[in-house]
């Protein structure tokens, strides 16, 4: 009895410790490439008009112009992206359900072939095959995850997508324009915020994916840097030529 509790408390214990973070939610993936592209497209925006010599106001409504459509841009794609996705694995799964009606012997040996290449005894793959064929919801469950490789139950959300996308692009968007909504009259402060927002949303992501925090967070402010770098050059070129 002792044995059995102490394996039981030992069972508990790795189910407890034994998660994973939820990587087909459809929200991560919006979220981080919505507040990078907002730092990096709305300082790169400005950069290029401030190195045309452009007035200081109209830096501002460049970048508050840059945030709104960019925001709006952002929403737009990821919910009709997520959608027509949603909408192809459902027509995937329509096909799936028809087959295992019509067919479903063909589909229960099928899957007893899947687990027999996956290192089961034939007889065995078989009788698993045929008990978790008896209800056609599990069944199409499961053949959902071998042969397309989703979970029905859990699907991104076209909506989280949208609304994720769309908060990020805008907060990430603002960062460069909020040092002149607070005074600002010169680039550098605007730079400077944004560069170690970049830096900070690496870092935050390396969190997420257990990636290294300097080098996320050095790789974003690289690339941000390079993209500010190169559009103030060409404002200044076409500046300089249209002047």
């Amino acid at each position: 009895m002792a044995v059995i509790e102490t394996g039981a408390a030992l069972h508990e214990a790795h189910r407890d410790n034994h998660t994973h973070r939820d990587v087909n939610g459809g929200w991560l993936r919006p979220a981080v490439f919505g507040a990078m592209d907002g730092l990096v497209s709305n300082l790169a925006l400005m950069t290029g008009v401030a190195g045309g010599s452009l007035g200081h106001q109209t830096i501002v409504i460049t970048g508050l112009a840059g945030l709104a459509a960019g925001a709006f841009s952002m929403a737009a794609g990821e919910y009709t992206s997520v959608a027509s996705q949603a909408e192809l694995v459902q027509a995937e799964l329509d096909v799936e359900r028809r087959e295992l009606r019509s067919h479903p012997q063909a589909e229960q040996d099928e899957l007893a072939a899947l687990y027999v290449s996956r290192g089961v005894e034939p007889d065995l793959a078989r009788e698993v095959a045929r008990q978790l064929s008896k209800d056609p919801e599990q069944a199409l469950e499961i053949h959902a995850r071998e042969e397309l490789g989703v979970d029905p139950d859990d699907l991104p959300s076209p909506l989280t997508a949208a609304v994720s996308s769309f908060g990020s692009f805008a907060l990430g968007a603002l960062l460069p324009v909020l040092p002149y909504l607070l005074g600002a009259t010169a680039l550098w402060p605007a730079v400077l915020l944004a560069l170690a927002g970049l830096f900070g949303c690496g870092a935050v992501v390396a969190r997420v994916t257990a990636r290294s925090w300097w080098f996320s967070g050095l790789r974003q402010l690289a690339l941000g840097g390079a993209a500010a770098g190169v559009t103030f050059a060409l404002g200044s070129l076409f500046g300089t030529a249209v002047s």
